[in-house]
């Protein structure tokens, strides 16, 4: 597998070149001085999966940056309960002050996330709440639940809401109003809303205070922009980044969604390639198919070039293990070691500040798609051996001999002579390899089981451009 050898060591030091870089210390000059940092994320459009790698990225660079505050800049008609919740815990592992500034509007799944932070302003004329639960029309939009499910879905989501409202001293009576049409939601003996209706605040009805003593009903107060909201914060002049999208979290969404079946499409495809000989579509597929797993973690802000660089260094491991240090097992237990890891640490969503060491609930999901992946390419690998060696997509796959260029005719021609002639393995076949037979060396496929480096084997056939051969 000369050529295959070649490709390999290529892209293991071209990925391992980019790891390096990636990772490498920035040396500066003289002493720094400490900047107060805050980061801006914008919570825009529907809230759905993408949104998430959106907020995981904001929040572990801001968390890396060691960032003083986080501002929500909020301009939502709401979203999917589940995606919402997972934005909740993440923001929820910020260890500075959280903000949220509601720019235009910050109705359902958007007003939970509201009160998933520390304080809410709003901008003028902008509005919040409108929160109780609907479900999606068959043939597109929303619906509303009745019955017994809109009382169950109402309670749950209106518990989490409450718990996130009491953590973050909001009235939870303002959020349970947002969600049920039950509540009737009466302060300083006015009523703020009627029972049979869902609550949904301006600003100025947000921030008038009520009790005593007096507290604003949600809102801190209403600011232009987020500047002027940094500006009432104290953090003048304070090192100001804001996260933008980067338009492939849609993308990195279908692909972790699919990630299973990236895994078996990678694993599969390089086992045939290390059993053909030469380097063929077989591992292009695989290899493509590992990057793209490796991608939608990359962009989902789960995994980094670190976690890239193991997985080539143990491809590299196997590598040696199969084709220079036949027999030596620990360089490919080690090698199929590295590759485990990364797999399944592409994965695990790691924050800044946390163990090095992933607990049991954040290995659970990886673990389970790895082990999925792990039996389908199994039962893939034992179909295509059965069914490949018989169909002319093989002889596609597998590399040509060093007889490609001549006609198919001179080449069935010369094959027919070859049968019976016995030579050497130049490399151990697994079935595939290469052979030598006098002063040609030709891809060969052996016949049954493995076949040792340097043992006498004889041609019986022809598959393709390959000599068939078995041991002597």
């Amino acid at each position: 597998m000369t050529k295959g050898l070649k490709f390999w060591i290529g892209w293991v030091m071209l990925v391992a070149l980019l790891a390096v870089t990636a990772n490498a210390a920035v040396v500066t000059a003289g002493p720094v001085t400490p900047t107060r940092k805050v980061f801006v994320l914008p919570i825009r459009e529907d809230i759905m999966p993408p949104l998430v790698y959106v907020v995981r990225r904001g929040v572990k660079e801001a968390m890396e940056a060691k960032a003083d505050l986080l501002v929500l800049d909020m301009e939502t008609n709401g979203g999917r309960v589940d995606v919402t919740e997972e934005i909740i815990g993440i923001i929820a592992r910020f260890p500075g002050q959280t903000v949220t500034f509601v720019n235009k509007k910050a109705f359902s799944a958007g007003a939970f996330i509201a009160f998933g932070t520390g304080k809410i302003y709003m901008a003028p004329q902008s509005v919040i709440g409108a929160a109780a639960p609907v479900m999606a029309a068959p043939g597109g939009g929303v619906q509303e639940i009745g019955g017994t499910m809109e009382i169950k879905a109402s309670s749950a989501i209106s518990a989490l809401v409450r718990a996130n409202a009491e953590k973050h001293g909001h009235n939870p009576e303002v959020a349970d109003a947002m969600v049920k049409k039950t509540k009737e939601l009466k302060l300083d003996d006015k009523i703020i809303n009627e029972k049979g209706q869902i609550l949904t605040l301006t600003d100025q009805e947000a921030a008038r205070t009520y009790g005593k003593p007096a507290k604003p009903l949600l809102s801190a107060g209403t600011v232009e922009n987020v500047e002027a909201l940094v500006k009432k914060l104290n953090f003048e002049g304070a090192l100001v980044k804001r996260i933008e999208p980067s338009g492939a979290e849609k993308l990195a969404s279908w692909v972790n969604i699919i990630s299973p079946v990236l895994l078996i499409i990678g694993i599969a495809g390089i086992y045939i390639e290390f059993k053909t000989p030469g380097f063929g579509l077989p591992g292009i597929i695989g290899v493509t198919a590992f990057a793209i797993y490796f991608f939608g973690g990359y962009v989902a802000g789960l995994t980094g070039l670190e976690w890239v660089a193991v997985f080539v260094v143990g491809i590299a491991l196997v590598m040696l293990e199969l084709f220079f240090f036949p027999g030596t097992i620990v360089l490919g237990l080690l090698g199929f070691g590295l590759i485990l890891v990364s797999l399944v640490m592409a994965m695990v969503d790691m924050y800044p500040g946390m163990p090095s060491l992933p607990t049991l609930p954040q290995l659970r999901l990886p673990l389970n798609d790895l082990a999925l992946a792990g039996f389908g390419s199994l039962v893939v690998i034992f179909i295509l051996s059965r069914m490949m060696p018989k169909t002319n997509a093989y002889h596609v796959m597998v590399s040509r001999g060093a007889s490609g260029a001549r006609t198919e005719a001179a080449l069935t021609a010369t094959q027919e002579r070859r049968i019976g002639q016995v030579g050497v393995a130049l490399s151990t076949l697994r079935p595939g390899g290469k052979a030598q037979f006098g002063y040609e060396i030709l891809d060969v496929v052996s016949v049954g089981d493995l076949i040792e480096k340097g043992r006498q084997v004889r041609i019986v056939g022809n598959s393709g451009h390959d000599a068939v051969v078995e041991g002597v």
